[in-house]
């Protein structure tokens, strides 16, 4: 895998952080894109490249085509093709709204990061994949979205997340032909600081909303991105996994919440 990329997009903050150290542990380059810390960006990079790997980071929002195409370009000429695309970047609002009541700014911000945004990407770089013969795609849903779940006060995320499982599952059957596996992992609740921590920060930790009863990880996240990243994971496509400790979103709380 040292001569492959990977595009972790958003990968700066949250989630995608120990996804995009743990994959440049397996000896791929790194792509990661940013909307605004330019600083969070660079301090990642010179990490990685501390460590020996080819890292690049850009400013662009996956939200907008123009940027997804001037960022899917950069990494061609910059470090090789994509060949793993882990679609990390998803805004989320920390505040129940009735769906009667959100904006069309926010409906828009919610639909474009989340369920637009992966499609842009998919269109720029499954065609290199399809050349390669070889690719990989992992998407980011929610405990059993896999359902079309209600979701009181959340339902413009909801909505964007339930039909990306239909367009992962769609996109596998299109490109399992191509050498291209596509899947969903579910994160749970998992919140500062343990977004992007290690799994050992979690240890002795007490999470009661957990079946498991400690709190999730991004490494929790990054260790299941991994084994789909790796080669011989090629029978495994159109997969929604959960990577949850048994969480489900009836426990899920934001401030205000009786």
């Amino acid at each position: 895998m040292k001569s492959r990329v990977a595009w972790v997009t958003g990968g700066i903050s949250g989630l995608g952080v120990m996804v995009a150290k743990k994959l440049a542990g397996d000896g791929f380059s790194i792509a990661v894109n940013y909307r605004k810390s330019r600083e969070k960006a660079d301090g990642l990079v010179s990490e990685l490249r501390e460590r020996g790997r080819k890292a690049l980071a850009m400013e662009g929002d996956v939200a907008d085509p123009a940027a997804v195409k001037r960022m899917a370009r950069e990494i061609e000429n910059r470090l090789g093709g994509v060949d793993v695309l882990v679609c990390a970047a998803g805004p989320f609002l920390f505040q129940r709204i009735d769906a009667v009541d959100l904006s069309d700014g926010e409906w828009r911000e919610m639909v474009d990061g989340n369920l637009s945004g992966v499609f842009y990407c998919v269109r720029e770089t499954v065609p290199g994949m399809r050349k390669r013969r070889w690719g990989r795609i992992i998407t980011f849903g929610f405990p059993e979205v896999e359902n079309a779940p209600h979701w009181e006060g959340f339902s413009a995320y909801a909505a964007a997340k339930a039909g990306l499982v239909s367009f992962t599952r769609t996109l596998a059957r299109e490109e399992g032909p191509h050498g291209i596996t596509v899947n969903m992992v579910c994160p749970g609740d998992i919140r500062h600081p343990y977004k992007e921590a290690p799994i050992e920060a979690a240890r002795g930790r007490r999470e009661p909303k957990n079946p498991v009863g400690r709190p999730g990880t991004g490494e929790d996240l990054a260790r299941v991105i991994r084994f789909l990243a790796h080669p011989d994971s090629d029978f495994i496509t159109g997969g929604v996994i959960p990577v949850t400790g048994g969480f489900d979103n009836r426990d899920f709380r934001v401030e205000g919440d009786a």
